[in-house]
């Protein structure tokens, strides 16, 4: 059957191009003909069989052009284990045109990348729907927390109702411990059994038989094949005996199936609780806006106000919007988007977030953001998008669930010939230990293992202020051997502050005051430094002009004054003799050195007057961050641009031994790369920073982590952005990575473990099916509830051992 693919191609300019294209396509195995269209930038594949969309993206961009991509998430409804997963991602991989898909059972949805215009939704929708799951688009402002809670109750109430149902017949078997025998009659038996079977666990019936005409199995298919079992002997047994109280195995069927709803209720329980961080971030965004239009103030649903409208804020409300203060001072409590424990204070001038609590008061606000461009629906955004993929070694896990179903099948088929014909035990004792082994199996713990601690780790991280955009950092981040640092902006504060002013003739007040006449007015980082140290209220210079590249110069009273350079004194002749050695000490310390000198009446070369020296201040807590990731094993490094002086006191301040000075842009990726040299095979290096110049060095660490406080384009190639510019944040970072893949590992293992024992234990006969239906609805609880300990992390400094996080 042929079948024919389109495909979006960008980059194309003219003749060559196409031909260059349809080559690359048509080398592909299976494709009979390929078509490109340069008008419509568009390629047409036919093919004898199914294309893969993926292989051909990766044939057209080796060959030099770009394939358009477009991400679009799907909520799934119905899945319960990890074969469920498996089923629902080959079910839209089918779909011509995606490139992948990824399944998380933790969030129930998908995130499915195709190609730009192919695949459409419908198409989506209608592949989970023939693999017998139902789907619906999940869409930026959809609130997906309120149909899981809905759910939650409706199947509290069906444990309730199962659970009322089975006690009758689960209460004799407690009272024969006691020699009393309360058993019921077994017609009685059978109108209590009956609902529970067909009723209350009709759900796992409509599942199973999902998964088997769509070829597989899953969990609900052991449930109903097991239960089943023992309600339809029990029938036959009741229907077929002569005794007055024949041995039946109704409270068997009815009982598993309370503990496995019971469970799953539990499990959806906890499951909501994973995901506490996000709805916690979507509560930040008020419903409505209070703008003031032609000195007006109206209130208007948030969706109606647009960038540039002024919002009023009163004391106690949310910011609405981002924006920058316009008029009022506050305080705004920004802890949950930033993780900062103390309200900031903004004054005019100063940016504000949405989402962010005002103080104490009344602020107009001028809106530069609204809707899905503002800062909290991006860091909403990063989480979801962090806990919809999937971690590297989850690869294992789908492995074992895609023959997970078929195995325990084939094993409690075997227990049941084993018993039965090796053994010689009755008919009904092989068929209960058969039952057994279909219930006790248990691929949800495996599903669940990986995506729950996940979902916690990334939303205690986010609570901390830490934006994990990459599960595959998030992995990495643990076996971080080497960190790199940038200096300007990450170890130090980024703004330059005057460290040292120096008269030539002693006078430090008057030159203070003089080089602050010169530049008041001026927005130059120096210029702010000079004004910040000198006293308010000083006199300003006239007739000021800036002299390119040098400095700038003006009159002050009666005098003429020069302030820049080293070299442009050198140019203008001025004699800086008394004050070189200060000059050369200040330098070799890392500082930046400039001249003030005036100009004489009588003519002849400037006289010196003195000079200022600047410097970038290391930031709060500096020494003690590198001091924690020295205490977890990671050996720190300076990679900077700067001059050596300056990064070698930076580095000697902070306790960095390895420094890499004068490093340009573009060479800082290869200073990264080189950092790998003699380290272990699984160890990782990663680069923390916050500016453009930085963005390459961050692509090129196995980690790269950016400070919001930088530029989009750092934080857009960092897989772990720090939304505070605090350096206690990269331990943290590290601490919650360890502690997050601690906990799968942790759930992973007993996962395997409980099915490995488990399994031969309730093949043997060492355990009936209601002790094997409670071990399975409590397995995937103890996964989640696992998963659950890690909200229980809190930042070392909290800690009374210093160095040290909670992180189990």
């Amino acid at each position: 059957m042929a079948h024919s693919l389109s495909l979006p191609v960008g980059g194309m300019t003219c003749a060559s191009c196409v031909a260059r294209v349809e080559k690359a396509l048509a080398k592909v195995p299976g494709v009979r003909a390929a078509s490109v269209n340069l008008a419509t930038e568009s390629a047409t594949v036919e093919g004898d069989g199914a294309l893969d969309a993926g292989v051909l993206a990766a044939a057209v961009e080796r060959a030099g052009y770009a394939v358009a991509r477009e991400p679009v998430d799907l909520a799934i409804e119905g899945m319960t284990c990890a074969s469920c997963v498996a089923r629902v991602e080959r079910a839209l991989a089918k779909v011509p045109g995606v490139l992948a898909a990824e399944v998380n059972l933790a969030t129930e949805g998908a995130r499915v990348t195709r190609l730009a215009g192919s695949a459409p939704t419908a198409d989506l929708l209608a592949a989970v729907q023939r693999a017998g799951y139902t789907a619906h688009e999940r869409r930026d402002d959809a609130t997906p927390a309120a149909a899981p809670a809905a759910a939650w109750l409706s199947d509290g109430r069906r444990v309730l109702l199962a659970a009322l149902l089975s006690a009758p017949l689960a209460l004799p078997m407690v009272g024969d411990l006691f020699g009393a025998h309360w058993m019921l009659p077994g017609w009685l038996q059978l109108l209590l059994a009956t609902p529970v079977q067909f009723w209350l666990a009709a759900r796992f019936y409509r599942a199973g038989w999902a998964a088997l005409r769509a070829g597989s199995g899953n969990m609900d298919l052991l449930v109903a094949l097991g239960t089943s079992a023992a309600y339809g002997l029990s029938v036959f047994t009741l229907a077929t005996s002569a005794d007055a109280m024949p041995a039946l195995y109704f409270e068997s069927a009815a009982v598993v199936v309370t503990l496995v709803l019971f469970g799953k209720w539990l499990e959806a329980r906890a499951k909501r609780q994973t995901t506490d961080s996000i709805r916690a971030l979507q509560a930040l965004r008020p419903d409505t806006a209070r703008i003031r239009r032609g000195g007006v103030e109206t209130d208007v649903p948030l969706a109606e106000v647009v960038v540039g409208d002024e919002v009023v804020v009163r004391p106690g409300e949310r910011l609405p919007v981002d924006g920058v203060l316009l008029e009022g001072r506050s305080h705004v409590d920004e802890s949950l988007l930033t993780g900062e424990s103390l309200p900031v204070a903004k004054a005019p001038g100063d940016r504000v977030t949405g989402g962010a609590v005002n103080g104490e008061g009344l602020l107009l606000v001028r809106t530069t953001a609204v809707g899905a461009e503002t800062a909290l629906a991006r860091i909403v955004r990063l989480v979801e998008s962090a806990q919809a993929k999937k971690a590297p070694i989850q690869r294992l896990v789908d492995q074992v669930s895609a023959v997970f179903v078929p195995v325990v099948i084939v094993a409690a088929l075997i227990t049941f010939a084993g018993w039965w014909l090796a053994a010689g035990a009755p008919i009904a004792t092989a068929l209960l230990h058969a039952v057994a082994v279909l219930v006790i199996a248990c691929p949800c713990a495996l599903g669940l293992a990986t995506p729950a601690a996940i979902m916690v780790g990334t939303g205690v991280a986010a609570r901390h202020g830490i934006l994990i955009q990459d599960v595959v950092a998030l992995e990495a981040l643990r076996d971080v051997a080497v960190i790199a640092f940038d200096k300007t902006g990450t170890l130090t504060v980024g703004r330059p502050v005057l460290v040292e002013a120096i008269a030539a003739r002693g006078d430090r007040a008057a030159l203070l005051a003089d080089a602050a006449a010169l530049q008041r007015g001026s927005e130059h980082p120096l210029a702010r430094a000079v004004l910040q140290a000198a006293p308010e209220g000083g006199a300003a210079a006239s007739d000021v002009a800036a002299v390119a590249g040098r400095g700038v110069k003006g009159r002050v009273g009666a005098r003429s004054l020069l302030l820049g350079s080293g070299p442009w004194m050198h140019e203008l002749g001025v004699d800086i003799t008394a004050l070189a050695e200060n000059a050369q000490t200040l330098q070799q310390a890392g500082h930046s050195v400039s001249w003030l000198a005036e100009e004489q009446a009588a003519g002849g070369p400037p006289r010196l007057v003195g000079l200022l020296a600047f410097g970038d201040t290391l930031k709060p807590g500096a020494a003690q961050a590198i001091a924690q990731l020295v205490a977890q094993g990671v050996r720190p490094v300076l990679v900077s641009g700067d001059n050596r002086g300056s990064a070698q006191a930076v580095a000697g301040q902070l306790g960095i031994a390895e420094v890499h000075a004068e490093v340009l842009p573009g060479a800082k990726a290869g200073v990264v790369a080189a950092l790998r040299n003699g380290l272990a095979a699984e160890a990782k290096v990663a680069m923390v920073g916050d500016g453009i110049n930085d963005a390459p060095a961050l692509a090129a660490a196995d980690v790269g982590i950016a400070m919001a406080t930088g530029t989009d384009i750092a934080m857009q190639t960092a897989g772990v952005t720090l939304m505070r510019g605090e350096l206690a944040l990269v331990a943290q970072a590290v601490s919650i990575s360890r502690a997050t893949t601690r906990k799968i590992r942790q759930n992973l293992f007993w996962a395997f473990v409980y099915n490995a024992v488990g399994i031969p234990l309730a093949a043997f006969g060492f355990l009936s099916p209601v002790l094997a239906g409670a071990a399975m609805a409590l397995s995937s609880v103890s996964v989640v509830t696992n998963a659950l300990l890690l909200r229980r992390w809190r930042p070392a400094a909290a800690q009374s051992s210093p160095g040290r996080s909670q992180e189990d």
